[in-house]
């Protein structure tokens, strides 16, 4: 089988084509290595990929793309966005726009006419914003908090019209704070990490109390594998620990588990960022079986020891 994985050289997209190739699948990995962060570190995270002879980059741009690599019968991963709630204010809006939009309606048109057999699209928890639903079940009213959330909706939506008017097999699967190597640097457990390693500060944005669902790339993989099977098309799914955890009790588990003290710094609380999220992962695990395992600590080891390797200990 043959499958199209956008974003390919990202934090989540690299471990999925890992995760196909492992399995036998031929792999067309598609990435314009934007460079919201450094382009080198994502070649870094296609470097086993890129020696697998099922593997296929193609360096494009969605949003300019003629979608040559697709072929009838491909299943399509789209996990290409541009990322961040807080760099997503002001004049960045237009990138969020090109890339999580626009590329996402370009690339589904594309879909429909070259007859695919799914659509995955990686969808986020902050589309739920600061809902007063909790935990966050999908059927909860969407009130995105960020610009970011609000384009991550749109193209959400954009997926469940062309389900519904042209029948396009097509699911979305909302993932929550996924942490692990390879995280991007500026996500929170990335740039904690670092600072313990390097005896710098980590910047708390708030008083530290915000709730997460903390969710280890290798259970969002495994759920977007098994959501190939088990998946209902048309459907919207939370990709989730389940597990409700402060951001302090995260901080205080990399302490315990790299056995070194973190310097914290307090800010005021970011624009966009919502207070809590938690996701509810009933209809998950009962469609296709999806099951986190990862402990938070087991994840934090590996982000752990990522880091010392990426930045030298």
């Amino acid at each position: 089988m043959r499958a199209v994985v956008t974003g390919a050289a990202g934090f989540i997209g690299s471990h999925l084509c890992q995760r196909l190739l492992s399995l036998g699948w031929e792999v067309v990995g598609v990435d314009c290595f934007r460079d919201y962060y450094s382009p080198d570190i994502k070649r870094r995270n296609l470097k086993e990929c890129l020696s697998h002879p099922s593997f296929f980059l193609v360096g494009e741009d969605l949003a300019l793309s003629n979608f040559s690599f697709l072929q009838r019968g491909d299943y399509i991963f789209h996990l290409a966005a541009q990322p961040g709630v807080r760099k997503s204010w002001g004049r960045e809006f237009s990138f969020y726009v090109q890339d999580n939009i626009l590329a996402t309606q370009r690339l589904l048109e594309a879909s429909l006419q070259k007859g695919i057999s799914l659509f995955l699209f990686a969808s986020s928890s902050s589309v739920y914003g600061n809902s007063p639903d909790f935990p966050l079940r999908e059927e909860a009213r969407p009130l995105p908090f960020s610009p970011y959330g609000v384009t991550k909706l749109a193209a959400e939506n954009l997926v469940r019209l062309y389900y519904e008017n042209f029948s396009l097999p097509a699911v979305s699967l909302r993932f929550f704070t996924v942490f692990g190597p390879r995280q991007r640097p500026d996500m929170a457990f990335h740039r904690a990490l670092k600072a313990i390693l390097t005896g710098g500060e980590f910047t708390v944005y708030g008083d530290g109390n915000q709730v997460r669902d903390f969710t280890h790339v290798e259970d969002i993989v495994e759920g977007l594998i098994r959501a190939l099977e088990g998946a209902r098309v048309g459907e919207v799914y939370n990709l989730g620990s389940g597990r409700e955890v402060t951001l302090s009790q995260a901080l205080g588990a990399m302490e315990r588990v790299t056995g070194r003290k973190i310097r914290l710094k307090f800010v005021e609380a970011a624009k966009g960022d919502v207070r809590k999220t938690l996701a509810d992962i009933t209809k998950a695990r009962k469609d296709f079986g999806y099951e986190p395992r990862k402990t938070l600590e087991e994840g934090i080891e590996q982000e752990w020891n990522w880091i010392r390797s990426l930045y030298g200990d």
